[in-house]
């Protein structure tokens, strides 16, 4: 059995610049692994693949991107394998945190680890773009620029000392209705914009900027008001990560990153925790 970790990600800062003919959009954004992890156990077992995650009997099926991600290895390589895969779900799902695209770039390099396919890393970014637009992300590193629809990356400076809470009240957004709602028409023009220097805490909390939040607050005006009241907390800086719903705010003590968690952690309900970037 092969146990490995699938961390969630946050989007620090994210435009949207045009849309493609293909229906996907132009963006160019900074993400960040953080600490807020699934685990996915891979064991050689049976004669085709099983997929479990225990609590959530609603991803045990043939379209979780998993299940898509072990296709594509075998299509790649015309290798037919025997899995049982155990998904231990700790990330929110639809939740703007890249959970499910973590989940398939996990697969990918564990398969390929695990079969000596000896795939190379580009390889398997682009079939993880295949899949998904931040599935590559998570095959690249850390951190990261991307750009194009999130298939070109680039390095980026690690971050500084600091802690996110994350707050997310349980509803799912579906990214695909938050992009179609800024109903940007398709063009070529050159759209100007700045990217922010994110070499320290202040800097970050300043340059936190994020197109889909319009759309996004639109749908669920709750949103906008847990941004604020996690400013109200003390966050130097908030925003809402990817196509939402999840909104974090950034601390630069630990101390005061708990207060906020307690704050919201009174909304039972709610998911609320502390996280640290990779």
């Amino acid at each position: 059995m092969v146990k490995v970790f699938s961390p969630a990600k946050l989007n620090l800062y994210l435009r949207v610049l045009n849309k493609r003919p293909d229906g996907y959009h132009n963006i160019i954004t900074r993400m960040q692994k953080i600490d807020l992890m699934d685990t996915l156990e891979f064991r050689e077992k049976g004669s085709n693949v099983v997929l479990r995650c225990p609590g959530f009997p609603q991803l045990e099926n043939n379209e979780n991107i998993i299940y898509k991600a072990v296709k594509s290895l075998q299509e790649e390589t015309g290798r037919n394998f025997a899995l049982e895969i155990t998904l231990h779900k700790l990330i929110p799902t639809a939740a703007g945190l890249g959970g499910g695209s973590s989940n398939a770039a996990t697969t990918l390099m564990t398969l390929n680890k695990m079969f000596a396919l000896n795939l190379p890393r580009e390889k398997l970014m682009a079939m993880g773009a295949r899949l998904g637009a931040d599935v590559p992300f998570f095959i690249y590193g850390d951190q990261a620029w991307a750009s194009g629809i999130g298939d070109h990356l680039e390095e980026a400076e690690k971050l500084p000392l600091l802690w996110c809470v994350l707050v997310n009240f349980r509803v799912e957004i579906s990214t695909r209705e938050v992009y179609e709602g800024l109903n940007l028409g398709l063009t070529n023009s050159t759209i100007n914009y700045n990217i922010p220097r994110f070499s320290t805490v202040t800097e970050i909390a300043e340059g936190l900027h994020n197109d889909l939040e319009k759309v996004s607050f639109g749908l669920f005006p709750e949103l906008k008001a847990i941004k604020r009241e996690m400013l109200e907390a003390g966050a130097l800086g908030a925003l809402m990560s990817g196509s939402g719903p999840t909104i974090y705010g950034l601390f630069d003590h630990e101390s005061t990153a708990q207060q906020a968690v307690e704050v919201f952690g009174e909304n039972k309900n709610w998911f609320v925790k502390t996280v640290r970037p990779l």
